[in-house]
């Protein structure tokens, strides 16, 4: 993926938004008209419905289409429509299909029947007044010629228009019972003035055509039947998207067969065959076969005595071959449309259709609006000059607002498009109109894509996927993308329509990700509405410049006429002069011109015979629409209109046209309404006929908007006011709940493949059990290919009909759901849908599912690729594992489908059996990112609840700490953040870095302030410390020797002090009236603080001898300094004295006050001591310091909570009581070593200077939730049984006592007191012995079977410190590495006791070699080492030879000999590992494994049937190995580096440094897929040299880009060490 293939796919015009010439929207709808004459084509037609569409639908949903039919004859009683509209709209739907349709679009039925000849709606009046000049003589004629059609002068050219039936016989669509006789009257009128009037236009044609006034094409128009219009219009010459059938009836034209079958050819009135339409039947057929002669599907059959019988064998088996050729011709066509000829650069291809889709859409869009422009000159002209004059310096964006339907887009597309001529061709203009496309609702999609469309018209490089699946990372990629295109020198403007449209996800409406401070040669314009979302509000917060704002007003009356002029011309009509006055008489009241587009396209169908009286407009735009509304509800019906509307509005994304016809197919009451007084065609099938809905979408218009969501188009109504009328009118609570479960229905697939829904009919007063035809909705289409419309709408709507159930069956106790949801939509869509479904029910389990969605996201977001789902089987399991039997329903069921899945996996996969993450709903609240690189400074603002982090990547990170989002990214420093300062009741803070520099930034508007030039950059004495008297408005640092103060608001240098000469102040203090600098060396000097002059000096000293200051803390409530020395030593000391706290047992490391100094904690080593400060007396709160098993790094102690909260070098936190200094609770999981704490309310926030997030943990939480831990965290040393029933461990803190532990359990057995501190332990399992190796040089043997006894080997004479040890597999040999060299002991067993005696050999070390650093003992005495420098060598006590063997680049970690001693696997600290074997000593193979993060093997071991090598790595993953051809076969990464591993039968048990027992079955198919590839879900490579044999070919496996395995064949150029040697 790069901006070079996106170039060539979607052309640079294109990404600089420069061009649509040409360009339309592509779907993936198959959309097919169905074209046949009424009545003798039912059978055909049905049997096409019942078999072929099914087939057809379901082939195309393999393909990711959707397959769509207009079939405008179903379900119609009749052709003829009241309003004469039929023909047109049937023409409109055919142009429709071949607008959208990517394939095929029109097939012909046709048969003996040329169909109904209608009277043209239309006539021109040149032509109408030609017509009536022929028929001069006949002046009834003339005269009801006129009777029906009248001119209207408001068509340019004027033009007759036919008037609607009900004009003057008003029965004819009224079927009600209660008037039947006028309506069957007004029926029998029409049809006999209908017969007159084709009679008297087609006489006159004739006439005409004879006279040469008129063409034969004119002509024919009045002779032309409704089925000749659509071929015509669906066909071209040779047309591939066209599917054509012919059915003859040879024995028909008997004069017997006409009077039985008039249904099946045109007859006249008196029952005979009307010749004149046989003739034009026959020249239609001719032109037919001349066009389309070699795709014209024809069949001959005869007729039974019932016409077409499906029972009858011949018909039956014409019905058949119909639906087959049928079925065939239309999978042809579409594949052929879909084939490698198909121009897929045109549309972006497969990698970037969705970028060009959303472009195009816009584009196109925007030029719609602008079609009609008018007035606002004034307006643009203010913006164009307000981006001229700040185009050359920094500036913030430019807001256009006023009220809904004033025309802001109008305005801003029309800006867009004048800003592209002004800019140049090569500008980049991008342009969204929010809220329009699924990709522009949502902030994190719409920067997406816009960050992919400059970086591809300006040639950047693209975002990675990690950066553009986080949405902090995204915000600061967007920012720094302007800088980037600023600097190139590229003109870049984005325009950014209606920021009340954004949802609010990631708390978008707080505008935190809109840059504030723009470079130059970067615009940005936004509009929003003046109301609603506080929006504007915001905007002006962040936004001081009041000349970057622009409103919107009204429109004049002057600017109304242009406006009227325009449109109307565009629509080519006009209005009289009374209507005119009308339209702006309304006008005038409001002077929006979305209530003129409104008033306009109602006027738009007033003739010139409209009376003014009948006129009905609205004074405001809601009156408008509702109006509109009325008028659709009096011309369709109410329940239809309020049934599609609601619909769509209630979706989550808007309908296609084919779901929403099949909603409406799904609503009973829909379909009551349709067949109150009809019957439907058939009973066993019901549906909506497709001419109604067809006819409601002709009369919305262009208020039906279209747009792509997922390659579907999908409707939606044209503006929000259309929105809130339909949720006003007609979604009420118990309407809204009743679209929703209809909507559910759909998606769930109730009703589809043949399931009968039943209905009530009044007009069978009966209920019927009837197939809706509606499509099905699985959730895969095919392999790969899912149903993301299901995947969208399905849950919304469940939740909001109150499904539960169904919920919970279908969605959130579906793992294949949620799988196939993550994998399609992302993880965060999920956590949308979960956190609905939550909040609305208060379901815990749900509760529980979302948060390990949450805890999962920002594993899922580091991925580059599509997600394995083995990485998402294997978390859901192991985080929800522990609540399977408290919460079986859902919880319980995920893990089974969790281990079915696993059991089914056709990869090589591990399966755990336990929980060993982070769980849901315990103390872990959430895990904050944005970071590169380890966090070094932080404050908090608890007042506001602002978390200001600064980062050794430079990049300082404020967070609101009640919504957890990112309010700034602060973006300037350029190497380590070394301090961060929250000031201003948090509305402004300061950071210092290793650049050199001193930043003030505001925390309102996200801007920098300043930047102060601290004058030595690189330097070791940086302003770590700032100090800032704000009521003084003064900042105090120091930098290198001098001692500065900066003017806080003008950041002008008060003052510079130089300290005294040879020594290094790296401390500050600040007291009322004075600063204090002091030394390393305990020299504590004070300074006025306004002038800077040394008012005293003193040096530190206790009992006459100087101290050693380590730490510094000002108390300003005191007015008093606490110093901490390396001594020991608290000093309390203020600007006249001097007091001495207490002394600790070792160092001061550091120094915290809570945050009213009522309390001081004071940290040494491994324990912290708390005091009690009061205005003259400090003292301490305990007797006892509170003691840690490691050494303590930080601590917090709140003054809202009576607790002590510390951070360890161990990972782990810890919860005090401050009354009785009881431990209250842990906190594992930092996997680093925790730095900093802070706390805000009931959160403790901690990080670390080695990782790059922080972790959200919660002070009160339910304790049933938390991860239970087997040992202690970074425990650092731990050995397992071979059983991995027991664990041998020591503590932090203290390496004298070994902990024997049951690992089913958890209960501690006992613990062994050793004399030493333990450096190494081995097992020997069979003998039930444990050996301890001691830094002293001792190793203490403890029988298991005999405790508390114990042997003793003594150390040697030089007490060298025991490294390591080995024991041999038959148990009778140990092996004893010391620092200069190694001993062989031999084990024997005496009277059932164990002894060891030796040693019997001895390899000496000299002081050039490397210490042993890991060891196997082999048989035969064969020791197999290697070295902390690398080397790995094979020394043989027997003989006391040594071979060297391939050595590494960095310590050997381990050594692991296979359970057959026939192989050797030797890892190190790099990222190589090498496989032996071990006779003969020859090298098998080496594996290079490079990950993401550092990757050194920690351990390793071989299955129980040497097949496969297990691993534990730093980089957190345990690895799986084939031992025969060294593949890589499994990464999982578990979250903590692994310590060891012990292997089981089946799989392994491994130790976690979080303190997790990590259970495992390995389970590997006999045949892994070529497709295959380990590395998907991680970002590492790796590669296999294999060694056949000395003489023939190494095998080289590396890894590519984009992670799959391919296979090189290399020549061997050089042998082994280890083969030369041998």
């Amino acid at each position: 993926m790069s901006e070079v293939s996106m170039k060539d796919s979607l052309g640079l015009e294109l990404l600089r938004g420069q061009s649509t010439e040409g360009v339309q929207l592509q779907s993936n709808v198959i959309r097919v008209f169905i074209s046949s004459t009424f009545s003798d084509m039912s059978r055909e037609r049905d049997a096409l419905l019942e078999k072929a569409y099914p087939e057809l639908q379901s082939f195309c949903q393999s393909l990711g289409l959707v397959f769509e039919v207009v079939d405008m004859r179903w379900g119609v009683r009749d052709t003829i429509a009241v309003d004469h509209m039929t023909t047109e709209l049937c023409l409109q739907e055919i142009q429709s299909c071949k607008r959208m349709s990517v394939g095929p679009t029109f097939t012909v039925l046709l048969g003996n029947r040329y169909g109904y000849r209608p009277i043209p709606r239309l006539i021109p009046g040149n032509e109408f007044e030609l017509l009536l000049s022929k028929l001069a003589k006949d002046k009834e004629g003339v005269g009801l010629l006129t009777h029906w059609f009248w001119k209207d002068e408001n068509s340019i050219p004027s033009t007759y228009v036919l008037q609607p039936i009900t004009t003057h016989l008003p029965h004819y669509d009224d079927t009600r019972p209660e008037s039947g006789t006028q309506h069957d009257n007004d029926v029998v009128t029409w049809r006999i003035t209908e017969e007159r009037i084709l009679r008297l236009l087609r006489t006159a044609a004739v006439q005409a055509e004879t006279d040469g006034a008129i063409t034969a094409v004119q002509k024919h128009k009045f002779f032309k039947s409704v089925t000749e219009w659509e071929i015509e219009q669906g066909i071209q010459k040779s047309d591939p998207c066209a599917v054509l059938f012919m059915r003859e009836l040879p024995r028909l034209l008997k004069n017997d067969s006409q009077r039985s079958f008039p249904q099946f050819m045109d007859v006249t009135a008196d029952g005979l065959a009307d010749k004149e339409a046989q003739e034009l039947l026959s020249k239609l057929k001719s032109q037919i076969y001349d066009r389309c002669s070699g795709f014209v599907n024809l069949h001959c059959l005869e007729l039974t005595e019932v016409g077409i019988d499906p029972s009858c064998k011949e018909h039956a088996q014409y019905l058949q071959s119909l639906c087959e050729q049928f079925v065939a011709q239309m999978k042809d066509k579409i594949s052929r449309a879909l084939g490698p000829s198909a121009p897929a650069s045109k549309t972006g291809g497969a990698e970037w259709g969705w970028l060009w889709q959303e472009i195009i859409h816009h584009l196109l869009l925007s030029s719609t609006k602008c079609v009609v422009f008018c007035g606002r000159q004034n307006l643009l002209g203010k913006i164009c000059l307000t981006m001229w004059e700040t185009t050359n310096a920094y500036h913030g964006p430019l807001v256009v607002y006023g009220p809904s339907g004033i025309g802001k887009t109008a305005l801003m597309c029309k800006l867009a498009q004048d800003m592209r001529g002004v800019l140049g061709p090569k500008s980049v203009v991008v342009q969204r109109l929010l809220g329009t496309s699924p990709l522009s609702s949502e902030i994190d999609s719409v920067l997406r894509s816009i960050c992919f469309q400059v970086c591809g018209a300006v040639g950047l490089s693209l975002p990675t996927s990690q950066t553009t699946n986080t949405h902090e990372d995204l915000v600061r990629f967007f920012h720094s993308l302007l800088a980037m295109v600023s600097e190139q020198g590229d003109s870049l403007l984005i325009v950014l329509d209606s920021l009340d449209q954004l949802s609010n996800t990631n708390h978008a409406h707080k505008l935190h990700w809109l840059p504030k401070d723009i470079p130059p040669n970067v615009q940005i314009v936004v509009s929003t509405l003046d109301s609603g979302p506080p929006l504007l509000e915001a905007l002006r917060g962040m936004i001081p410049a009041v000349e970057n704002f622009f409103q919107v007003e009204q429109l004049g009356v002057d600017q109304g006429r242009e406006i009227i002029d325009a449109y109307m011309g565009t629509a080519g009509r006009r209005l009289t002069p009374d209507q005119r006055d009308v339209v702006l008489r309304g006008f005038q009241q409001c002077g929006h011109p979305l209530l003129l587009r409104l008033t306009l396209d109602a006027a738009r169908q007033w003739a010139s015979y409209t009376p003014v009286s009948e006129l009905q407009i609205g004074s405001t735009t809601q009156e408008a629409v509702a109006l509109l509304f009325q008028h659709l509800e009096k011309k369709h019906g109410r329940q239809l209109i309020s049934s599609a509307l609601g619909y769509i509005v209630t979706s989550r994304d808007g309908l296609s046209e084919a779901e929403l016809r099949d909603v409406l197919s799904l609503d009973d009451e829909v379909l009551a309404d349709i067949y109150q007084y009809w019957l439907p065609p058939s009973t066993a099938l019901i549906r909506l006929p497709p001419l109604l809905w067809s006819r409601i979408r002709h009369d919305l218009g262009e208020y039906l908007v279209e747009r792509q969501t997922h390659g579907v188009t999908v409707l939606g109504l044209y503006h929000r006011q259309f929105i809130e009328m339909v949720q006003e009118r007609y979604l009420s609570a118990e309407s809204k709940a009743k679209s929703h479960s209809v909507l559910s229905d759909y998606f769930l697939s109730l009703w589809s493949q043949g399931r009968l829904k039943p209905i009530f009919l009044h007009s069978l007063k009966t209920e019927l059990n009837a197939d809706r035809k509606v499509s099905a909705q699985p959730l895969w289409f095919a392999e790969g290919l899912a149903n993301t419309r299901k995947l969208r709408e399905l849950p919304y709507h469940l939740v909001h009909a109150g499904k539960w159930e169904e919920l919970k069956q279908e969605i959130i106790g579906s793992t294949e759901w949620l799988c196939c949801k993550t994998v399609t939509c992302g993880v965060a869509s999920v956590i949308e849908d979960l956190s609905l479904c939550a909040e609305t029910s208060g379901c815990p389990e749900m509760g529980l599912i979302r948060d390990t969605f949450v805890l999962l996201k920002p594993t899922l977001d580091f991925i580059d690729g599509p997600m394995d789902p083995c990485l998402f089987y294997t978390e859901i399991f192991v985080r929800l594992h522990t609540f399977t039997e408290m919460y079986p329903s859902l919880i319980g069921r995920l893990c089974s489908q969790c281990q079915d899945w696993f059991n089914s996996c056709p990869n090589p996969v591990l399966v755990p059996s336990c929980s060993f993450f982070q769980s849901p709903g315990g103390a872990l609240k959430t895990t904050l990112t944005g970071f590169q690189k380890g966090i070094t400074a932080v404050d908090l603002c608890a007042e506001k609840g602002i978390l200001v982090a600064g980062s050794e990547d430079g990049n300082v990170i404020a967070w609101n700490l009640d919504e957890l989002e990112v309010v700034h990214n602060f973006i300037g420093h350029t190497e380590g953040v070394l301090c961060v300062k929250v000031i201003d009741m948090g509305g402004r803070c300061l950071s210092s870095a290793s650049d050199g520099t001193l930043r003030l930034w505001s925390l309102q508007s996200g801007r920098q302030l300043y930047s102060i030039s601290t004058g030595c950059p690189n330097s070791a004495q940086l302003p770590s410390q700032i100090h800032v008297i704000e009521e003084r408005a003064v900042i105090y640092g120091i930098t290198g020797s001098q001692l500065k103060a900066w003017h806080l608001e003008k950041s002008e240098l008060l003052f510079q002090i130089a300290l005294c000469e040879g020594n290094v102040s790296s401390m500050l203090g600040v007291l009322k009236g004075a600063v204090a600098s002091l030394t390393d060396q305990g020299l504590l000097a004070f300074y006025d603080w306004s002038t800077g002059s040394e008012k005293k000096e003193a040096c530190l000293t206790m009992d006459q001898q100087n101290l050693t200051p380590t730490c510094i803390l000002t108390l300003r409530r005191h007015d008093k300094l606490v110093i901490g020395s390396k001594e020991g030593f608290l000093h309390l000391v203020s600007s006249h004295e001097r007091q001495t706290i207490t002394q600790l047992l070792a160092q001061v490391s550091f120094l915290i006050a809570s945050d009213d100094e009522n309390l001081l904690c004071a940290g040494s080593e491994n324990q912290i001591a708390v005091f009690h400060v009061q205005e003259n007396l400090v003292q301490r709160v305990l007797p006892k310091a509170f003691q840690h098993e490691d050494t303590v790094l930080t601590a917090a102690a709140p003054c809202h909570r009576k607790v002590l909260i510390t951070g360890c070098e161990d990972q782990t936190i810890r919860v005090w009581c401050l009354s009785t200094g009881d431990l209250l609770d842990t906190f594992v999981g930092m996997g680093a070593p925790v730095t900093a704490l802070v706390v805000y309310e009931d959160t403790v926030i901690s990080m670390s200077s080695s990782t790059y997030y922080l972790k959200l943990w919660q002070l009160e939480y339910n304790h049933k939730h938390k991860t239970k831990s087997c040992f202690p965290a970074s425990s650092p040393l731990i050995t397992l049984s071979h059983s991995a029933d027991t664990m041998y461990f020591l503590k932090h803190g203290d390496r004298k006592e070994v902990i024997i532990q049951d690992c089913c359990t958890g209960t501690s057995n006992e613990t062994i007191t050793v004399s030493a501190e333990v450096s190494c332990m081995e097992l020997a399992p069979q003998k039930k012995l444990l050996f301890c190796g001691v830094k002293t040089g001792t190793v203490l043997i403890y029988p298991l079977e005999f405790a508390p006894e114990a042997l003793c080997i003594p150390p040697p004479q030089t007490l060298p410190s025991v490294r390591c040890l080995a024991v041999n597999r038959r148990e009778d040999r140990v092996a004893v590495a010391y620092e200069d060299g190694v001993s062989l002991f031999e084990i024997t067993i005496r009277d059932s006791f164990p002894c060891v005696e030796g040693p019997i050999k001895k390899l000496p070390l000299s002081l050039l070699e490397s210490t042993v650093s890991s060891m196997a003992l082999l048989s035969g005495s064969r020791l197999l080492n290697g070295r902390s420098c690398g080397e790995v060598m094979m020394y043989d006590f027997k003989s006391a030879s040594a071979v060297s063997m391939d050595g590494h680049g960095s310590e050997i970690t381990c050594v692991t000999v296979s359970n057959q001693g026939t192989h050797a696997f030797i890892g190190s600290q790099d990222y190589i590992q090498r496989l032996w074997r071990l006779s003969p000593l020859e090298l098998n193979c080496t594996m290079e494994y490079k990950g993401f993060f550092y990757g050194g093997i920690l351990c390793a071991a071989f299955s129980k049937n040497d097949k496969y090598i297990y691993t534990g790595s730093r980089d957190r993953t345990i690895k799986v190995w084939d031992v025969c051809s060294g593949h890589l076969l499994v990464v999982q990464y578990v979250y903590a580096s692994v310590t060891q591993i012990v292997t089981l039968k089946d799989g392994l048990v491994a130790v976690s440094q979080l303190g997790h027992l990590i259970k495992e079955r390995f389970c590997c198919p006999n045949r892994i897929s070529v497709n295959y590839n380990p590395l998907q879900n991680i970002r590492g490579k790796y590669r296999v040299i294999s060694k056949i044999s000395t003489s023939k070919k190494l095998v080289l496996t590396q890894n590519t880009e984009e992670g799959r395995p391919v296979h090189l064949t290399v020549h061997k150029t050089k042998s082994s060490h280890a083969c030369l040697l041998l």
